[in-house]
C-alpha cells in the first residue's frame, strides 16, 4: 500500500497542521450531539477537522468536517493559495487507470449471511427532523455490466432491516441510468458503498463528468497514484483497498423503501425520494476503522464537499468561453443555488452572454449575478451593494423558466423543475457616477491605528 488510507491522512495532516484538527476528548452521543459541535463552532468562524474518539453506542472513532474549510481542501490537493479551482482541474485531468490488487486494509474482516447486521454500525442522528440516523458519506459504486467502467456518487441511507438501507437516488444521474439498464434487463444492480476512504477520493466521487468516465481515474489523478482496488467478494466490484468500511450488495429496480426526511443542503428537512432499496449481503472493514461522517443539512462541509468539483468545472468553462470573466464564486449563504460573477466587460452583452452560459451548464443553480471585476465576488456584502447601485429591474433582470433543476429544491416542483434567473449587476454603458476613494496614505494610517486597536484586545 502507499499511503492511500484515511488513516495515513489524518496521521499525516495532524503532524503537520496540528491547529487545525480538534480531538473531542468528552464522550458525545450518536444523537445529534456531533451536529451541534460542528453547528456551534461555525457560528464562531471555525471548521477544524474534527475527531470524535469517545462516542457512547460506537466502537470506534468517529472522525467528520474533513471538507469544511476551503484552506483544507487546498492543502489536501497541494495546491497553493487561491489556486484550488485551478489545481483541482490539472490534478483531474491526469487521470490514471485503476492498480489491482488482491488484498489490502479493507479485508481484514468480511461478513456475510448471518453476520451482516448494519445496526452494528455507529449511525448517526443528525437533525431532529430526520427519519432517524443516517448514513451520509456513502460513496455507491457501480459499474456498467458491459465494459466494467465505474461510477462514483453520494446517497443519503437509513438502515431500514440488519440487511438493508433505504436510499435516495435523488439526482437521478449516473447510477440512476444504470439502474435503469438494469431493470430493462430484469436483473438488480450490483454495487458497494464506501464510507470512509482518502479524502481525494471522496473529492473524486464528487466530479462532475460525463456517463462512462470513471472517477476511480480520477482519485488516481489527484493522488497522483493509481487507485489501488480490491474487488469486492460476490460482484467483484472494484473498491479502494484501504478504505474503513464497505457494504455489498444490490438494488432492485422494482423495491422501493421509506427514506426521509433528512436535512438536506438547502437547510430543509427533505422527505423527496426515489426511494430505493440497497440489500447488503458483504460488510467489510479494515481493523480498527473509523466512521466518516459528512454533517448534511447546510453544513460547510456537505456545500464544499459537491461545491469545490462543481465550481472547478464552472470557473473552467466560463473563462475558457468568456475572456471577460475575472472571478466566479458560489457563496455558502446561496448553498448550491446562487453563484456571482465578476466580469471585465470590454463590449455590450459580455456579462449577460456569460450569465446565460452558466445557467445553462449547472442545473442546480437559479440566480446568477454579474458584477464589475472591481467587486469582491467572495463578499455577498459588496455583491448586494453592487445590486443596490447598478441594477435596474425593468432592463437588467433576465427570467428562465421550466428548467430542470434539483429535486431537493424546497421551492421547485416534484421533478426539480425551476425557474432561474440572471441579474446584470455590472455599471454598464452611460453609467457615470464616481466611486468614493481615500487616499493610499489615510488608508496606511487607518490601519495602522486599527492595528493598535486589535493588539489592545
Amino acid at each position: 500500500m502507499t499511503g492511500q488510507g484515511l488513516q495515513d491522512f489524518l496521521r499525516d495532516y495532524e503532524a503537520a497542521h496540528p491547529d487545525d484538527v480538534y480531538t473531542v476528548e468528552r464522550p458525545v452521543s450518536l444523537d445529534q450531539d456531533i451536529t451541534a459541535v460542528v453547528w456551534e463552532l461555525a457560528e464562531r468562524g471555525q471548521h477544524p477537522l474534527l475527531r470524535f474518539p469517545n462516542v457512547e453506542g460506537s466502537d470506534r472513532e468517529v472522525v467528520t468536517n474533513l471538507f469544511a474549510s476551503r484552506l483544507r481542501i487546498e492543502r489536501m490537493l497541494g495546491a497553493q493559495p487561491g489556486e484550488l479551482h485551478d489545481r483541482y482541474q490539472w490534478l483531474a485531468a491526469e487521470a490514471m487507470e485503476m492498480a489491482e490488487t488482491d488484498d489490502g486494509p479493507i479485508t481484514d474482516r468480511v461478513d456475510a449471511g448471518d453476520r451482516v447486521d448494519l445496526r452494528s454500525l455507529p449511525l448517526l442522528t443528525h437533525f431532529a427532523t430526520d427519519l432517524g440516523p443516517y448514513i451520509t458519506s456513502g460513496i455507491v459504486v457501480a459499474e456498467e455490466a458491459e465494459t466494467g467502467r465505474g461510477n462514483l456518487s453520494y446517497h443519503r441511507s437509513v438502515v431500514a432491516s440488519p440487511t438493508s438501507l433505504g436510499t435516495s437516488l435523488h439526482s437521478r444521474g449516473d447510477l440512476w441510468r444504470l439502474l435503469q439498464d438494469a431493470a430493462a434487463r430484469g436483473r438488480p444492480l450490483p454495487v458497494a458503498m464506501v464510507i470512509g476512504a482518502h479524502p481525494l477520493f471522496m473529492l473524486a466521487a464528487s466530479a462532475r463528468v460525463a456517463f462512462g468516465v470513471d472517477e476511480r481515474e480520477i482519485a488516481g489523478g489527484l493522488m497522483g497514484a493509481p487507485l489501488e482496488v480490491v474487488r469486492t467478494p460476490k460482484h467483484g466490484l472494484r473498491v479502494p483497498a484501504a478504505a474503513e468500511v464497505v457494504l455489498e450488495g444490490e438494488i432492485d429496480p422494482a423495491a422501493d423503501e421509506d427514506e426521509g426526511p433528512f436535512g438536506e443542503f438547502s437547510g430543509y428537512s427533505s422527505d423527496r425520494s426515489t426511494r430505493n432499496r440497497i440489500d447488503v449481503c458483504t460488510v467489510m472493514q479494515r481493523n480498527g476503522a473509523v466512521w466518516v461522517d459528512v454533517v448534511g443539512g447546510n453544513s460547510h462541509e456537505h456545500l464544499n464537499l459537491g461545491r469545490v468539483p462543481r465550481e472547478a468545472e464552472m470557473i473552467a468553462k466560463l473563462k475558457d468561453r468568456f475572456g471577460s470573466v475575472a472571478a466566479v464564486h458560489y457563496p455558502h449563504s446561496g448553498t448550491h443555488f446562487h453563484c456571482y460573477i465578476a466580469v471585465d466587460q470590454r463590449r455590450p452583452g459580455e456579462a449577460r452572454q456569460a450569465l446565460l452560459g452558466l445557467l445553462g451548464w449547472d442545473p442546480y443553480l437559479k440566480t446568477v449575478v454579474a458584477v464589475d471585476a472591481d467587486v469582491d465576488v467572495t463578499r455577498d456584502e459588496e455583491v448586494l451593494w453592487a445590486l443596490a447601485t447598478h441594477f435596474q429591474p425593468d432592463r437588467d433582470m433576465i427570467v428562465i423558466d421550466g428548467l430542470p433543476g434539483s429535486a431537493l429544491d424546497p421551492s421547485a416542483d416534484k421533478l426539480g423543475t425551476t425557474s432561474r434567473l440572471a441579474l446584470d449587476a455590472t455599471r454598464g454603458e452611460g453609467f457615470d457616477a464616481q466611486r468614493i476613494e481615500i487616499s493610499s496614505s489615510a488608508r496606511s494610517i487607518g490601519r495602522e491605528i486599527a492595528d493598535d486597536r486589535a493588539g489592545q484586545h
